[in-house]
């Protein structure tokens, strides 16, 4: 045991209770009277032997909490609008199909807690194909995949109210290609919010 950490850790329990019983309206700086070198040395008691007054003159005030734990000011309209932005996931579709995979599925449960926790702001919900097909093909078909991912957020618990559908058809591609990698990022839903 080391007898000279607990010797300094005696004389400032100590003084600790003096400068606390006798304190009339000062304020103690944090280790102020504990030289750097025995605040390092003495270790941590396990159970205080005996509770310090206050130095506060009025026992009834509040204590005030260190900046870290008070109460952080509430997400304003535009950090929710940005949280969402940021994490609500687009889904993809096969070619000629409006289903939903698996995958799809997956993202839009995710998509769905997101906007349960943040809830506030209403989505749009965008379909999009590839190049192939007439304009009018596309844009029915872009319409019946926002529809289904609508459909599906709905029955995860969100309120119709909250989503709307547009169909962009062919005309937003995400990749400019003309082969099969860059139209399977073209067959999808993006999630929008909207104000």
């Amino acid at each position: 045991m080391n007898w000279k950490a607990v010797g300094v850790l005696w004389a400032v329990s100590g003084w600790l209770l003096m400068a606390g019983g006798c304190a009339k309206n000062q304020t103690v700086k944090k280790d102020e009277g504990i030289a750097p070198a025995a605040a390092a040395a003495a270790p941590a008691p396990t159970a205080p032997s005996a509770q310090a007054k206050p130095a506060s003159a009025s026992q009834n005030q509040p204590v005030q909490q260190p900046a870290a734990a008070q109460e952080q000011p509430a997400p304003t309209q535009s950090d929710r609008a940005a949280t969402l932005k940021q994490g609500l996931h687009r889904i993809y579709f096969n070619f000629d199909s409006a289903n939903l995979s698996d995958q799809a599925r997956s993202t839009l449960v995710g998509n769905a807690e997101l906007l349960k926790e943040i809830n506030s702001g209403k989505i749009r919900v965008e379909g999009n194909c590839d190049e192939r097909g007439s304009d009018d093909y596309n844009l029915a078909l872009g319409e019946q995949r926002a529809k289904e991912a609508a459909k599906y957020l709905t029955s995860l618990g969100i309120p119709a109210e909250r989503l709307s559908v547009i169909s962009y058809g062919k005309e937003k591609p995400l990749a400019q290609g003309h082969d099969e990698a860059s139209w399977s990022k073209n067959r999808r839903d993006d999630f929008v919010v909207v104000p």
